[in-house]
């Protein structure tokens, strides 16, 4: 998955706003307690971090986007 699809995801399933903000704000224990923006910083895959994403809100991630 490339970054551009990741973002346009998470945009798309949380608003542009309330995205930037979980990148930002949210550590998420399946990236070792990492905001998403640490994770790539650090060299995460965006396909990982996004299956991490799915993990913590299934209810908010429209299912054509798993």
């Amino acid at each position: 998955m490339r970054l551009t699809d990741f973002w346009a995801r998470l945009e798309e399933s949380f608003g542009g706003a309330y995205a930037r903000s979980l990148a930002a704000d949210h550590s998420f224990a399946a990236l070792d307690d990492r905001t998403i923006n640490e994770a790539f910083a650090q060299g995460e895959d965006a396909a990982t971090v996004w299956r991490v994403i799915v993990a913590a809100y299934p209810d908010r991630i429209p299912s054509r986007l798993h």
